[in-house]
Formats: C-alpha cells, sequence, structure tokens
C-alpha cells in the first residue's frame, strides 16, 4: 500500500497494489501491521458500515464527540463520490480547512481521518456502495454535524445545488463558527 499524506495532519489517502490479470483484480484492503508501519496510527477497528446512495446525495459532515469519537478508513466498492474531511481540531494550524478526495471503484483509493474530524462525501456516480472502518462504535447520543453548504468552509462538492439530496436531519446543521468543537490539539 501506499500512503499518501494530504495538506491536513491526520488525513492520509490510502492506494492499495492492485493485482490484476485476464480474470479480473486482487487487492488487500486492509492490512493493520502495514497500516501502521506506513502511517503512524495504531488503532483498532470496531465496526465496518456500508452504504448505498444514489447520484446527488450528499451525507454529511459528521462527526461523534468524546469519548466515542471515531477514526474512519473510507472507500467506495462501486460508484464514485467526494469524500471530504473538515479538521474541527480547535488549536490545530489547518482548523476549518478541508481535504476533498475523489474515491471511485476504478482507482482504489481509500481516505483515513483521525479523531477530530467532520466527515461526509457526495455521490457523483448513477450510484453508490461505500464502505467504512470505524474504531469506536456508533453513539447516537454524541453525534455532531456541521452544514453541509457553510460558508466560511467553501467546499466545491461538484455536485449542482439543485441535485443536492439531504436527510431531514442534514438540512438543520449550524455552521463551524457557531458550534463549541470538542476536539483540541
Amino acid at each position: 500500500m501506499e500512503v499518501i499524506k494530504t495538506a491536513i495532519d491526520g488525513v492520509f489517502i490510502i492506494e492499495p497494489r492492485i493485482f490484476g490479470d485476464a480474470r479480473g483484480y486482487f487487492f488487500e484492503s486492509f492490512n493493520a501491521k502495514e497500516f501502521a508501519e506506513k502511517t503512524g496510527v495504531h488503532t483498532t477497528f470496531v465496526q465496518d458500515n456500508e452504504s448505498m446512495s444514489h447520484y446527488g446525495v450528499l451525507r454529511g459532515l459528521h462527526f461523534q464527540c468524546p469519548p466515542y469519537a471515531q477514526s474512519k478508513l473510507v472507500r467506495v466498492v462501486k460508484g464514485k463520490v467526494l469524500d471530504v474531511a473538515v479538521d474541527i481540531r480547535r488549536g490545530s494550524s489547518t482548523y476549518g480547512q478541508h481535504v476533498a478526495v475523489e474515491l471511485s471503484e476504478d482507482n482504489h483509493r481509500q481516505l483515513f481521518l483521525d479523531h477530530g474530524f467532520a466527515h461526509g462525501f457526495a455521490v457523483l456516480s448513477e450510484q453508490v456502495i461505500f464502505q467504512y472502518k470505524c474504531d469506536n462504535f456508533y453513539a447516537p447520543q454524541n453525534e455532531g454535524a456541521i452544514a453541509w453548504d457553510d460558508p466560511d468552509l467553501a467546499i466545491d462538492w461538484q455536485l449542482p445545488q439543485d441535485k443536492v439530496q439531504l436527510s431531514e436531519k442534514d438540512t438543520h446543521h449550524p455552521f463551524l463558527r457557531d458550534i463549541q468543537s470538542p476536539f483540541t490539539l
């Protein structure tokens, strides 16, 4: 696997080695030992999730507050998304900045985001199957979120605004400037 550092500490792009031939392809999607050696992150994933969504669906920007904060390793099995991690760690030199990466079934890239990031993705293909590994269990009482269209974040979701489909819950989140982030560096 190749680990690509992003502009924000705590967010990595992971590119697996693909072995292909006339039959198809094979790759190791996760190896804890190699992951720790190459990223310096020692984590134990305890929950795997999968979602299926259609073009225009935007999920996010979500996070879980301590003590149920989650690191995530996310990837696309089918389709294509724009995946976004927003630094919400008070005291970070990159607070309020984001990393946006296209993840697809073709590039097999994965994105790792550590504790202290809000996460979301926009579906750019007709359909997507999205998977993520989490190092803590889902705790609905500790959910937090930021508005996907926060003007201070200036995220280009690569979707026309009239095509964005949100859950009812995702239509009511505050801007980053209006929350007291539970994360500090």
